[in-house]
């Protein structure tokens, strides 16, 4: 129950961060958003200010912004129909109700739609009992009633989604991505005040017959390169596991001088990390970390979020690739299991992990993939080039199969999940 519940917390930040993303952007560019959602399904909560829909479902694994445009607006009104209407101070209809609304006290216009628009001019048209009709204008902020648990605003035709500049919408999708990026500087700053910000990577001592001693390390080098990449203990661990077992180029300064070692990493088990791994066995001394100020924390998290987006991006080439299998992949369940063994160990690790996680989700999304914030961008980037979007029929039915494939995948990923998590 503990790491449900903590995989849950986790998830849900990482979640209301994205969708805070999207939200804000939208808001910005005068996009009328129906409902900010963490969560699927049915609500277990719910609350309106302003304008907005403020819910919280139950499937706790993933969430939404619902901007006007983005789904059939409304319940068709067909001529005929009966409808009870309020004017605001205005002389505007601010309310308009399907159904006898007995709870109001405010006098309310009665009649039959002969003609209503609730996107361009914003008006109705309506018949009396006696025949005439009469034509109000519709506030622009408006209610339309369905029954006394549904309500929509009505939303003008330039509050939409697609009526926005190629650059607003563009921002207002990609802002999604970027506030999960900025939530794993902000984890990475942190932790940099809680356990240091890395110095320099010198070389204290070696494990008994460690590759690195025999290919003429020593104690007291400072290491600073490794396949001609500047290196991080972080990035030191990655490059190392990706040459499964091939020699590696190591660069260390030692007295001055400038050295190039070969070394042929070593398959292990790692008990900390309770698998097989490769390893150079070298421990680095005390003066690898060092406590910050603000400036070299803040820098420390903007450099670990490179380095893992650098070395993420890389995983991601090599599943599409074929380096890497679709059993690589860790869904719900693994990602809930580890969650819950890395908070065991610790509030460093479970920040880490969180960075990680904010990380993952900001890449994953932004990849072309059908249904994602990446292939809206695609599709926003072809309305740049061609001057005009692509009917939204094609492009919703392209995210609908985008979805289809994407739940597939996941289900997939979750029984690898489940054989890993219970039967391994």
């Amino acid at each position: 129950m503990q790491t449900v519940l903590v995989f849950i917390f986790v998830l849900g930040v990482l979640v209301f961060f994205h969708e805070l993303g999207h939200f804000l952007f939208a808001k910005r560019a005068g996009i009328l958003v129906r409902e900010f959602a963490i969560g699927f399904g049915p609500k277990l909560f719910s609350k309106r200010y302003g304008e907005t829909l403020y819910s919280l479902r139950i499937l706790p694994l993933g969430g939404y912004v619902r901007m006007a445009g983005d789904d059939p607006e409304m319940v068709e009104i067909k001529t005929g129909t009966l409808v009870y209407m309020v004017e605001n101070e205005e002389k505007e209809i601010e309310r308009v109700f399907l159904y006898e609304p007995t709870h109001l006290e405010k006098a309310w216009i009665v009649g039959r739609v002969v003609k209503i628009d609730l996107e361009n001019s914003c008006h109705v048209v309506l018949e009396d009992e006696e025949g005439n009709e009469t034509e109000y204008a519709l506030s622009r902020t408006a209610i339309i009633h369905y029954d006394p648990k549904n309500e929509m605003q009505i939303a003008p035709i330039d509050r939409h989604f697609a009526s926005k500049t190629v650059g607003q919408k563009a921002m207002t999708i990609f802002a999604g991505p970027l506030f999960n990026i900025i939530l794993t500087v902000i984890l990475f700053t942190v932790l940099a005040f809680m356990v240091g910000v890395e110095g320099k990577l010198v070389v204290e001592r070696f494990v008994e017959n460690s590759p690195a001693e025999q290919a003429g390390m020593k104690p007291g080098d400072v290491m600073t390169e490794i396949d001609g990449k500047k290196v991080s203990a972080e990035k030191l661990f990655h490059v190392i596991q990706d040459s499964e077992g091939k020699p590696v180029k190591v660069t260390v300064e030692r007295d001055g001088q400038i050295l190039h070692l070969t070394i042929t990493p070593k398959r292990e088990y790692d008990p900390q990390k309770e698998q097989q791994v490769y390893l150079i066995g070298v421990l680095f001394g005390s003066q690898q970390m060092k406590d910050p100020n603000l400036w070299e924390a803040i820098v420390d998290g903007v450099k670990r979020t490179y380095d893992w987006t650098t070395i993420m991006v890389d995983g991601f080439a090599k599943l599409i690739t074929g380096e890497y299998s679709i059993n690589s992949l860790a869904g719900p369940v693994q990602m809930g299991d580890m969650t819950g063994k890395i908070a065991q160990r610790g509030i460093e690790p479970l920040i880490q992990w969180t960075a990680l996680l904010s990380l993952n989700l900001a890449i994953f999304n932004l990849l072309p993939i059908p249904a994602l914030d990446g292939s809206r961008l695609v599709f926003i980037g072809i309305e740049a080039i061609r001057g005009r979007p692509v009917h939204p029929n094609k492009e919703h039915l392209v995210h609908l199969v985008g979805f289809a494939l994407l739940m597939m995948l996941m289900l997939v990923v979750t029984y690898n999940d489940i054989m890993k998590v219970f039967f391994t």
